[in-house]
This record gives structure tokens, C-alpha cells and sequence, in this order.
């Protein structure tokens, strides 16, 4: 009798003992893999270092907050996808940046990307004939968009340099050279579009509108 009311006093207490369910989900589902995806410029050994926290951790539960704030601080990260894959795999796809011009800024350089973020410059070889901006990517920001509105030949130019007197230099890829006024210049630009589909446009080399309603050529040597 004593025998009986022992193991029914055991099978009491297990049977009567709380397991918080958030606990035993985060048991059954701990992240052991983490795949990364879709990126080309960072480094997938780069990636997993930097969520390197996540290891082990509850995939059900899983802190969202830390990975965008660890994967924000990798320059080349513009945004990113998560995928849970039960019962223990997490799947991140990666979208990035992608630079349009080299900065050049106060002897520091860095990438402008589409969205004219800067974002810190190391040596790419998918990169390295991309044109170069000397001045701000504030003014460069304006001055782009401008051009962009007039459907300017933006190919062309592999150097835009912003003046002391907040004006445009441009310089073509065949070594043209722009020289833009400080105001008005978009009538400038228009009026450089119509003169590249002239015959005798290649024997000049520079194209100097600085002064108001002219334009004076230089010829090539």
C-alpha cells in the first residue's frame, strides 16, 4: 500500500509539472545552418561572421532586430530577405548595393551607390572602371539627377569635377572636356547632345560654355 502511494505521489508531481512551451519550442528548433544568398560583392565567410550569434539560437523565435542592425553595418548591404526553413536552417538573401561612380573627397574615396549613399571604397575589379566625381555627393546628387532628366549620355563622361565656383567640368571617356557655367547649364547640356550627332563633332576637344550664351571649341591636336 505505502509502495503504491509513493509512485502515485511521483507521478503526481511529473504530471503536475509546468514546461513553458516557448522553451520547448526553442529546443526543438535551434538555427544549426544559416545559408546566404545572392550575394557577389561581400563575402559569405563575412556574413555568417557577423550573425555568428545566431548559432544555436531559437529559429521560431528569432531576433530580427539584431540581424538587420548586424547586417546594416556591412556598407554594401541595401537589404535582405530571411527564410525559416524547419526544422533548423534560417536562409538570407542579400540584396546590395551598387555603386555608379568613385568619389573623390578631402584625399578619401569612396563608392556612390543608386541611392547617392556613400559607402566605404576598397579595390573591386567589377568596379574599377567606374567614372570619377571630385567635389560632394550633394551637389553631385543635383547635378545627376539633371541630367538624367534631360536623358543625357551619361556613358560618356568618366570624370565630373565640381569647381570652386560651384560649376561642372566633364570630361568624356575620348578625353572631351565639358566646361559648364555655374547656372543655366542645362541648356549647355542640350545644346553638347545635339553637337555629338554633328559629322565634324570629333575634331573638337573642348567645350567651354562658361560665358553666356556662347560656346567657345578647341580643336584636338
Amino acid at each position: 500500500m505505502k509502495k503504491r502511494l509513493v509512485i502515485a505521489s511521483v507521478l503526481l508531481v511529473l504530471l503536475s509539472t509546468y514546461v513553458p512551451q516557448k522553451l520547448l519550442f526553442s529546443n526543438n528548433f535551434k538555427i544549426v545552418e544559416i545559408i546566404i544568398d545572392n550575394n557577389s560583392i561581400l563575402k559569405t565567410a563575412d556574413i555568417k561572421k557577423n550573425l555568428n550569434f545566431l548559432n544555436g539560437s531559437s529559429l521560431i523565435f528569432l531576433n530580427t532586430t539584431e540581424i538587420e542592425k548586424k547586417l546594416k553595418k556591412m556598407d554594401f548591404v541595401e537589404s535582405f530577405e530571411l527564410k525559416k526553413i524547419y526544422p533548423k536552417k534560417l536562409k538570407i538573401r542579400i540584396f546590395e548595393k551598387k555603386p555608379i561612380m568613385i568619389l573623390m573627397a578631402k584625399k578619401k574615396k569612396f563608392y556612390i551607390s543608386e541611392n547617392f549613399e556613400l559607402i566605404e571604397f576598397s579595390r573591386l575589379k567589377e568596379y574599377k572602371d567606374l567614372p570619377t566625381v571630385l567635389g560632394d555627393v550633394k551637389n553631385f546628387k543635383k547635378f545627376y539627377i539633371n541630367l538624367k532628366k534631360i536623358n543625357f549620355p551619361i556613358k560618356l563622361i568618366s570624370k565630373y569635377s565640381l569647381q570652386e565656383s560651384m560649376r561642372w567640368d566633364l570630361e568624356t571617356y575620348k578625353k572631351k572636356i565639358i566646361k559648364l557655367p555655374s547656372e543655366n547649364y542645362v541648356k549647355s547640356l542640350l545644346n553638347f547632345i545635339d553637337l555629338t550627332k554633328k559629322n565634324n563633332f570629333d575634331k573638337y576637344k573642348i567645350f567651354d560654355y562658361r560665358i553666356n550664351q556662347q560656346l567657345i571649341l578647341k580643336k584636338s591636336n
